[in-house]
């Protein structure tokens, strides 16, 4: 088995909502019928319209698929179903790790917002010291300092398509409370603005550690697990 994601471009004038209603409802079934197993839809819908994204590529990032196929080599009818819903594609092979675990009611809207990024690596670092502060003690900084309920980590191991950007090591998937969308205290779980400076720092300084923050692209989601 391995685990697939897509990043779908398009303008971002085009109704976030239709298009997530049209992967939901059209290209998933077709994702199916073609093996695809274990779907997730991100849809940059009305629901997440107050957010306020890290946009650079463009056309923009308006929705994510993550979806199991028994092998990636045989994904070209799924990718198929994406493809005529949007501008371009991008899509990736990629390891999955969650060091935290949210409830996704089947079908149905999970409760909150998704941020996802799409993170480089420092460029001074190796691989090796890269992995230990992230998934060691950054880890638990980030579960201190934020609101977040579901972490997902996505990272790439090569990608699938023609012209896929090269600038990302991986994806990140967090969950928190619809209010962190608007409100940065709620974000960083803070009951007191000093509460929300601290964490913010903290929070900063941590990623500053690892990550080369000039790539980052930041996009805000309703997660539609699909099964």
């Amino acid at each position: 088995m391995q685990k697939l994601f897509y990043l779908l471009f398009d303008s971002a004038e085009a109704d976030g909502t239709k298009l997530r209603e049209a992967l939901c409802g059209v290209a998933v079934p077709a994702m199916r019928e073609a093996g695809a197993m274990e779907i997730t839809v991100f849809g940059a819908d009305a629901d997440v319209a107050e957010g306020s994204p890290i946009r650079q590529v463009d056309p923009p990032i308006r929705a994510m698929v993550s979806f199991w196929l028994e092998d990636a080599g045989d994904r070209g009818s799924a990718e198929a179903a994406l493809a005529g819903h949007v501008q371009g594609l991008a899509g990736y092979l990629v390891c999955e790790s969650r060091p935290m675990v949210h409830e996704m009611p089947k079908g149905e809207r999970t409760p909150g917002m998704k941020q996802i990024s799409c993170i480089t690596k420092r460029a001074d670092l190796s691989q090796e010291e890269y992995i230990r502060i992230w998934h060691g003690d950054h880890r638990q900084v980030a579960i201190d300092t934020q609101s977040t309920f579901g972490y997902v980590r996505n990272e790439i191991f090569r990608a699938l398509t023609p012209g896929a950007p090269d600038r990302w090591d991986a994806f990140v998937e967090e969950s928190f409370p619809m209010g962190a969308l608007t409100d940065q205290e709620i974000f960083y779980d803070a009951k007191t603005h000093e509460e929300y400076e601290t964490n913010f720092k903290i929070m900063m300084d941590s990623c500053g550690r690892f990550l080369d923050h000039s790539a980052i692209e930041v996009t805000f989601f309703s997660e539609y697990y699909m099964g």
